[in-house]
């Protein structure tokens, strides 16, 4: 039978939503190139910003060829690890997935690898570089995306067999995405080391402030754009009424999916303002903008199923995490140019558990069953829910941590070993775009001290 011409409107209206969604969260790469670029040292901006660039070619061949595939590979033998079909897009579409959910999941992925690059930026190699983002976003990121979103996933909410009778809600990928790239960033970071000039001989922390705040400031509310595609985008779909109610469906989830994410990163912003302030004397741009980012990647798990207050309380948590983090990681001698393990690894981590704490029953029926009359959720264990999802929520946490340690940790271990992941010091001394891009991002800049051209540089290695 012939679909009729109101599901054929349906399904279009649907698809334009989630293309426009994908096009939104493919934007944060240039929110990931312009922060990462305003937040290194002049002499690397040429590096940082090709790999963003590479982040995207690389992970699109790599999530076409693989990612997809272990993500949402269904079939006869499907199982609640990996996903084993769709390789290649074969068989796309299907009954369950199409090119557009293939496009919107792919700009998930290479924004992971990017969120890793921050952690590692200013001392690596490029050829390292090109390895572990086919890696990341190929295989090692795909496979906790099917455990969390895949029907057949161990850890889906959409699974036939629930955890802990709840299943982990990570909704847009506080775990997924952003605690898989901050754990793989702080493996990359540990096995480095820190920049030259990073602490002094008494281990004492040394400023190395990023070259440009008007690209950090810019970067930052790109990403904040994008992250209207990345959370509220998540449903997939937006013409979906729910049952026994005359104007509310999934649009109505939407809009509030869109203000929880607003309400969160703008608490954790303002909070973070006051709370640097405190603690260093001045008001600071950078720092709120991270505080900012960090609200975002807090409430991206609960974004669809939390009351807009608590999403407040989401934030104001999460900027004090970020705050913790960042101190401890001085005292730990981490050096990360872009606080990307802390932001993205701690505030993640902290906002699954937020989620088993604050999730609304009712939000999470309209959510995972479309508002279903007479289905039943476990909800957040502040909201009277019981111990089922904050249970589910700490074993999402937890699996994430051990699976990136346990496949980007040996990774990184092993380029280290064949001596091809971090520059020499000369290199890094000399910087990045000079050594290994054959010049400055800019004309003029404030190493002019340094060589001026490849040439230059190169003859001053031969003498």
């Amino acid at each position: 039978m012939e679909p009729s011409w109101e599901s054929s409107v349906t399904e279009s209206i649907n698809a334009i939503y989630l293309l426009f969604s994908a096009y939104l969260v493919f934007v944060m790469q240039l929110g990931f190139a312009m922060l990462c670029a305003g937040s290194v040292r002049a002499k690397n901006a040429m590096n940082i910003m090709l790999t963003n660039v590479v982040d995207a070619v690389v992970g699109s061949l790599s999530y076409y060829l693989f990612g997809f595939a272990f993500a949402f590979g269904e079939g006869p033998s499907e199982n609640p690890f990996i996903g084993t079909s769709y390789f290649a897009l074969h068989s796309i579409p299907s009954s369950s997935y199409d090119y557009s959910f293939f496009l919107y999941q792919w700009a998930f992925a290479i924004a992971v690898a990017g969120i890793t690059s921050g952690s590692i930026a200013e001392r690596t190699q490029f050829s390292a570089y090109l390895i572990f983002s086919f890696f990341l976003s190929g295989f090692v990121y795909p496979v906790v995306a099917h455990w969390v979103w895949s029907s057949s996933g161990w850890l889906s909410s959409s699974s036939s067999s629930l955890l802990f009778g709840s299943g982990a809600i990570d909704f847009a990928g506080s775990g997924v995405v952003h605690l898989v790239g901050g754990v793989a960033g702080l493996w990359g970071a540990l096995i480095e080391g820190p920049r030259v000039g990073r602490f002094d001989a008494f281990g004492k922390p040394m400023v190395m402030r990023g070259h440009n705040a008007t690209l950090v400031v810019l970067g930052t509310f790109l990403l904040w754009f994008g992250w209207f595609g990345f959370n509220p985008g998540s449903f997939g779909k937006i013409l979906v009424a729910y049952p026994n109610t005359v104007n509310q469906g999934n649009w109505t989830a939407v809009g509030r999916t869109a203000v929880t994410t607003t309400l969160a990163g703008s608490t954790a912003g303002i909070v973070t303002l006051f709370g640097r302030r405190l603690l260093v004397g001045h008001w600071d741009a950078l720092d709120v903008c991270n505080g900012l980012l960090g609200g975002f990647v807090a409430i991206t798990s609960g974004c669809s199923v939390v009351e807009p207050w608590a999403a407040i309380v989401c934030g104001f948590f999460a900027a004090w995490v970020l705050i913790g983090l960042n101190i401890l990681a001085l005292k730990l001698k981490i050096d990360d140019p872009l606080e990307a393990a802390q932001l993205h690894g701690g505030c993640g981590a902290w906002g699954l558990i937020f989620t088993g704490l604050f999730a609304k029953e009712e939000f999470i029926i309209q959510a995972y069953d479309s508002g279903l009359i007479g289905a039943s959720r476990s909800s957040g264990l502040l909201m009277g829910g019981g111990w089922g999802l904050i249970g589910a929520q700490v074993v999402e946490l937890l699996a994430i941590v051990g699976w990136v340690s346990l496949t980007m940790g040996p990774l990184f271990y092993l380029l280290h070993w064949l001596g091809i992941l971090r520059i020499s010091m000369d290199d890094e001394v000399a910087g990045l775009d000079i050594s290994s891009h054959g010049g400055y991002a800019y004309n003029a800049h404030e190493e002019e001290s340094g060589p001026r051209f490849y040439g230059d540089y190169m003859r001053m290695q031969n003498n």
